[in-house]
């Protein structure tokens, strides 16, 4: 297996769900917003997935940009574990000249989470910039999992998600508790000057 042998494809969000819920450390997508979805193949075989969307928190594009329409985050990164070296940044390099080239964004961001051992090598080797620290934020610990702590605020019309509901009760009932973390690592990646 070899970087060079690899394809980068834009497809639909469906087309990596399954894959992202598999390999990434998070094992979901639920939530996020996408808009610009790529695959990375080898062969006909599905190695990477990638998913760009809305940043996750209200206004946070304020930070970066002056309209809204200037920048995407990038939500979800994984590849399978057998690949080459360089594959995660081969994958982004070919995902940022596809947004450049196709679109009329001027920034990507995208977070680090020290939490899950994540310090943002793979960023740095792909070029980002490191402009700071998010400030320190709290997750949710059930059943030896840790969810973030929107997730007791996930709403479908106006009503709280059956999951949501459900970690509520269990925050209620003593079976849940918060815990605090420390600040996620900020990266930024400038399409247009």
């Amino acid at each position: 297996m070899s970087v060079k042998d690899f394809n980068v494809l834009v497809c639909d969000r469906k087309d990596v769900k399954q894959f992202i819920e598999k390999w990434h450390y998070s094992k979901s997508i639920n939530g996020i917003m996408s808009s610009y979805c790529f695959k990375l193949m080898n062969n006909n075989e599905i190695i990477g997935g990638m998913i760009f969307g809305k940043l996750g928190m209200a206004n946070a594009w304020k930070k970066y940009a002056e309209n809204a329409e200037d920048v995407i985050e990038l939500r979800r990164l994984c590849c399978i574990d057998d690949t080459p070296k360089n594959t995660e940044s081969f994958f982004i390099g070919a995902c940022l000249r596809w947004l450049k080239k196709n679109t009329k964004l001027k920034i990507v961001v995208s977070y680090a989470d020290p939490e899950y051992g994540h310090s943002g090598i793979i960023y740095q080797a792909s070029n980002f910039t490191m402009i700071g620290k998010t400030s320190p934020g709290k997750v949710i610990i059930w059943n030896d999992k840790k969810y973030h702590d929107k997730a007791i605020r996930t709403k479908y019309k106006g009503e709280l998600k059956p999951f949501a509901r459900r970690l509520k009760n269990a925050i209620e009932s003593g079976q849940a508790r918060y815990v605090k973390t420390n600040g996620k690592n900020i990266y930024i990646f400038k399409l247009k000057r």
